[in-house]
């Protein structure tokens, strides 16, 4: 997984040539920098091309891993996994369940996406890095001796109660005491993960359909170089493998042998996840992907359009060597260089009116323009339309937000996203080529779709109810959530859909500081709600407050934006689960806080003086001004009156005659 220059840690695939003799899982895994095969052995080489990469100032290089396939077998790591792969990867007939989780961070800033994992009985929630070329599901464990501050508390097994560590066996790597499975990760840029192989039950959120499973994931021990300093916890594998979380669901036959990502657009993040099948829209775009190519997730590419013409290139550039490889993790794309060429050329050729700039980075060659706008929804007005032909004929039309990133430096400038593969005639697509875009890995037919869309609003977008699932005895149902404690299950709430329509959203907040000292934040405090709400401050209201000793407890209410009645269904459901997902992360200095009891609440009725407020104020105002107008007036015409009957004390005054007693 190759993430943004500008973050610490990050993963690019790998490719090495086909010669590897594959020992103990019988797969190579994949995961954040670099290929680690079961003997350690690792292949890099240095990339020449301008442009694309990891850290700030490392060196600059393209990474190569094994491309080959491993004949399903049944898993043994699992007592529960008692269905072969061989058996379940074809002719799913009955429809599954499947489960739907949000994406969170953005692709550029922080260099992956990570989705939320609850792992144990009662269950611990874990941020993980989705990505597609790995292979293996891990999370730091209580036990470890060398692991970083991470977004989340460390996996504590002894806490769950449904948690087994997987015995030595001849199927996997033991450690030296021959006990246990383990599983070790050398990374590319001096980092390492390394742990045991345990299993416990797996929750994917209040979304899902799907109910909790038994899964094997790494219980890390030990992690050093990037992955101890990543804010995310750990790493979700996608790929093909035993150790998959999809080979797993797959096996056991509880989900269809597809899953579907979607990642938000330009200056948004976010986005959307599938484990399962879905019904496709009928404009989905597929290119055909073989398995018997490479354990990664390849389409047939033939042809790249800029502004409706051809790059002129060889046939079968886009098939060469490894072929076009598309992978979740990484973070830009990568043409092979006459392709490259023939691109920066097009692109450059239709936006002769924008000036060249440098690079962010200035020890990278980047390709830069400025004067195209801030407003990243009009650059389709500036660059260029980009079309991707597939083997099939079919077309998918890529927006300016799919090939080009925003200059961190100057604003209103942007650079190609889409960079030279050194000397290597692979093609790589990364995140930023499905931005804003639903992918759906069709593994069970062998092929991917693709289809444009908001990923924010996927699930209005694919008309998917968000009626919350039915939620497993094992589970805890506390409806709280705590950024100290391991985080409680998914919390059954209500999840409205229809015709109902929420007026605002409502919940409690205890924090252990003292009332007294919490007032003068208080501001603060709703700041901070907003931002991790995604609302804003001015929709965050504060309605009461009361403190117990050193605690303190707030009610809080989340009020539609500007002068609206309601707020859309979507937005109420989504600050239900950042609050029942324990998404919101405020300052240490709250000290520690819980949510709970939240609710949405409907339009509250409005009497006709609500209703018409501004109508009576107006009409009110209006009289008030008339009635002052009329009162000056008044009074003008009877000081002009007394002037008028004002006469000098030595006027002639006519004598009147008196009248009689």
């Amino acid at each position: 997984m190759a993430r943004a220059r500008f973050t610490p840690a990050v993963k690019t695939i790998i490719l090495i040539p086909f010669f590897v003799v594959v020992l103990n899982f019988g797969d190579a895994v994949f995961s954040l920098q670099i290929s680690q095969l079961d003997f350690n052995k690792t292949f890099i080489f240095p990339d020449s091309g301008g442009g694309g990469g990891t850290a700030g100032n490392t060196h600059h290089t393209t990474m190569f891993l094994p491309l080959f396939l491993s004949p399903p077998r049944i898993n043994h790591y699992s007592s529960s996994y008692d269905v072969s792969v061989q058996q379940s990867r074809r002719h799913l007939q009955s429809r599954r369940p499947n489960a739907r989780m949000s994406l969170h961070d953005d692709l550029l800033l922080n260099g992956y996406y990570t989705t939320r994992l609850w792992i144990g009985t009662p269950p611990q929630e874990f941020a993980l890095i989705v990505d597609t070329g790995s292979t293996v599901t891990y999370v730091p464990c209580s036990t470890c001796e060398q692991c970083g501050k991470h977004q989340d508390p460390r996996f504590q097994p002894e806490l769950s109660t449904s948690y087994q560590s997987l015995k030595c066996n001849i199927e996997c790597k033991c450690d030296s005491e021959r006990e246990h499975c383990i599983y070790d990760r050398q990374y590319a840029e001096m980092s390492s993960s390394s742990g045991i192989l345990g299993e416990d039950i797996v929750s994917f959120g209040n979304l899902s359909e799907l109910s909790p499973q038994r899964a094997v994931f790494g219980c890390e021990n030990m992690e050093t170089g990037d992955l101890y300093s990543q804010h995310a916890d750990g790493i979700m594998g996608l790929g093909r493998g035993d150790l998959s979380i999809v080979d797993q669901l797959v096996g056991k036959g509880v989900i269809s042998d597809s899953f579907s990502l979607c990642y938000g657009g330009m200056d948004v993040g976010g986005g959307a996840m599938v484990l399962g099948g879905i019904s496709p829209p009928a404009d989905m775009v597929y290119a055909r992907s073989d398995p018997e190519r490479s354990p990664y997730y390849n389409i047939e590419l033939k042809e790249i359009h800029v502004a409706g013409k051809a790059l002129r290139l060889e046939r079968q550039v886009f098939d060469r060597k490894h072929g076009t490889v598309l992978d979740s993790g990484t973070t830009y794309a990568y043409l092979p260089e006459e392709a490259f060429k023939a691109f920066k050329a097009a692109i450059m050729k239709e936006v002769p009116s924008l000036k060249q700039v440098q690079g962010p980075d200035p020890n990278y060659k980047d390709t830069c323009f400025s004067g195209a706008g801030s407003d990243a929804s009009q650059l389709s007005k500036t660059f260029p339309a980009v079309e991707m032909v597939f083997g099939n004929g079919q077309k998918l039309s890529l927006t300016p937000e799919n090939y080009l990133f925003r200059h961190s430096k100057v604003r209103g400038a942007y650079c190609l996203g889409i960079f030279q593969n050194g000397k290597d005639p692979t093609t790589l697509l990364g995140g930023i080529i499905v931005r804003n875009t639903l992918v759906t890995y069709d593994r069970e037919h062998e092929k991917i779709g693709f289809w444009k869309t908001n990923c924010s609003h996927l699930w209005e977008r694919l008309h998917i109810s968000n009626a919350p699932p039915p939620l497993p005895s094992e589970l805890n149902n506390t409806n709280s959530t705590s950024n100290v404690s391991p985080a409680t299950a998914p919390a059954d709430q209500p999840l409205y859909n229809g015709e109902f329509r929420a007026g605002l959203v409502t919940f409690y907040m205890s924090l252990s500081v003292n009332i007294s000292d919490l007032k003068p934040h208080i501001p603060e405090l709703a700041q901070n709600m907003a931002k991790e709400l995604d609302v804003n401050a001015s929709q965050v209201h504060l309605l009461n407050f009361t403190s117990k000793g050193n605690d303190s407890l707030i009610r809080w209410a989340i009020y539609p934006a500007g002068s609206a009645d309601f707020m859309s269904n979507a937005t109420a459901v989504d600050i239900i689960s950042r609050l029942a997902e324990n998404r919101v992360h405020l300052p240490d200095t709250y000290g520690n806080y819980k949510f709970f009891e939240w609710n949405i609440e409907p339009p509250q009725r409005r009497t006709w003086w609500l209703q018409n407020y501004f109508v009576i104020f107006v009409a009110f105002l209006v009289i008030i001004v008339l009635g002052l107008a009329a009162s000056g007036a008044w009074i003008m015409w009877r000081r002009q009156q007394s002037l008028v009957a004002y006469k000098p004390v030595d006027a002639a005054v006519p004598e009147q005659e008196l009248q009689p007693l």
